[in-house]
């Protein structure tokens, strides 16, 4: 299939369609005429992107782990994924973290200056 039909499967820009394969996560063979030609299968492997991406992992992550993907299941215990996801939770952890403390250095200086305001 052309970009075009793989885009309006997916969902997902021929820019970033393209984006995505020049990061390695999606292979398309060439035609004669120079045309990317996708398979059936890359629909799948775009919805999985996508599922990766909306769970926090960079596309650097996504490469080592894609060929762990197992359809709609996610993913098999491939070496080194379990440790790859863990190592990235933890650091969306520390930033959920730092965006709590933040919210409530937030809250606190906004309750202060309606404080200051009213008096």
């Amino acid at each position: 299939m052309l970009i075009g039909e793989l885009s309006r499967r997916t969902g997902v820009g021929e820019r970033l369609l393209r984006y995505y394969e020049r990061a390695g996560l999606i292979h398309a063979e060439r035609r004669a005429n120079g045309y990317r030609d996708y398979t059936d299968a890359t629909v799948r492997t775009v919805r999985q992107v996508r599922a990766l991406l909306a769970a926090g992992l960079p596309t650097r992550v996504i490469r080592q782990v894609l060929p762990c993907a197992a359809g709609d299941a996610g993913l098999r215990p491939c070496p080194g994924v379990l440790d790859t996801l863990r190592g990235r939770l933890s650091v969306l952890d520390r930033r959920a973290a730092d965006l709590s403390e933040a919210r409530a250095l937030l809250r606190d200086t906004i309750a202060r200056t309606e404080d200051a305001a009213e008096a």
